[in-house]
């Protein structure tokens, strides 16, 4: 069976962004592959974290995995927390040094990440290794990601066949972005020309997987349009009704055909409105289901489960390729 890996940082609330492009693959793909869902919270330390609210936001973000649909009883899935497994860190060096500056500095997040802070950590240029390592210690041959991660699994891609060709042998799969045609960006509701983010300022600009309805429903029905009031799809010249549209697309599970078509003649406020019920009785169940989930033993059973079993094959991986470069005794 093929192996399907992803994560998403613990930084802040997961987002309606975040189910689209990350957590609603790992659901549609569980049954046909044996999957590798982690915590990155190593990631998350790129720039400064409270560390009582990290260990929080870990623990919820696995809830909110679970909640949506994760099924950790099946026996292909695995789920643990980064730091957990000491091979990440170990393979991130190895693979730093077989990955070059410039590649780096091409980087779109670490360009975008860097302008909002006077003074930057390493850890924020480098950690598009360590996501390499993530990757490539397990063998994954698919990395579902939204399109702005897309560029990360490209750098895999790269260090993977570099490694195997240097050492000639096929030491690493190399993985595939899979990105979902509908819902790989969802927007931010009152800049549309950014991507909706976990930690944005604005809390009008994001809804977050555990909002309640009344909360959804201002932020909907304040999110920016335009004033054209036809409703289309047309990403560059409406990307505020075309950001609804893919919402409703997402969380209705209709083609973006299906969804201009059922609201098509009528006013923004109609789709607007129509959304928030989408929203709030999808969101309704997953944070029903959530609740339940936090005041029980399923994540820790989980976790302690997801590493033990990820930790043998991460060594494995590991004692392989360090032998292979040349370190330690023989």
């Amino acid at each position: 069976m093929d192996r399907l890996l992803t994560g998403l940082q613990p930084s802040g609330n997961l987002t309606i962004g975040n189910y689209s492009g990350g957590i609603k693959q790992v659901i549609n793909y569980q049954n046909n592959y044996e999957t590798f869902l982690f915590v990155p919270d190593m990631h998350a330390t790129t720039v400064t974290q409270d560390p009582e609210l990290l260990h929080k936001n870990i623990r919820s973000a696995v809830g909110v995995y679970l909640a949506c649909g994760v099924d950790v009883t099946k026996p292909n899935m695995h789920v643990y927390i980064q730091s957990e497994n000491l091979y990440h860190a170990n393979l991130s060096w190895l693979l730093e040094c077989h990955t070059y500056y410039g590649e780096l500095s091409r980087m779109h997040q670490f360009k975008e990440k860097s302008k909002l802070h006077e003074n930057f950590t390493c850890g924020l240029f480098t950690y598009p290794v360590l996501m390499a390592a993530d990757i490539l210690l397990y063998d994954a041959k698919y990395v579902p990601t939204g399109i702005d991660q897309k560029q990360h699994v490209e750098l895999a891609r790269n260090i993977a066949e570099r490694f195997n060709n240097r050492y000639k042998d096929d030491y690493f799969v190399v993985p595939e972005p899979v990105i979902p045609s509908i819902g790989a960006k969802i927007r931010d509701l009152q800049d549309p020309t950014k991507k909706m983010s976990k930690s944005t300022a604005n809390p009008k600009a994001s809804v977050f997987l555990l909002d309640p309805p009344n909360v959804i429903k201002k932020k909907i029905m304040g999110a920016q349009t335009d004033s054209e009031a036809r409703i289309a799809f047309d990403e560059e010249n409406k990307p505020g009704v075309s950001n609804l549209l893919t919402i409703y697309s997402v969380f209705a599970e209709m083609p973006i055909e299906a969804v201009v078509a059922k609201f098509e003649g009528g006013g923004y406020g109609d789709l607007k409105k129509g959304l928030v019920e989408v929203l709030s009785e999808k969101l309704t169940v997953i944070q029903d289901n959530y609740n339940k989930i936090m005041t029980s033993g399923i994540i820790d059973d989980a976790l302690d489960a997801g590493r033990d079993f990820t930790e043998k094959i991460a060594k494995e991986k590991y004692e392989t390729i360090r032998k292979v470069v040349g370190y330690g005794r023989i």
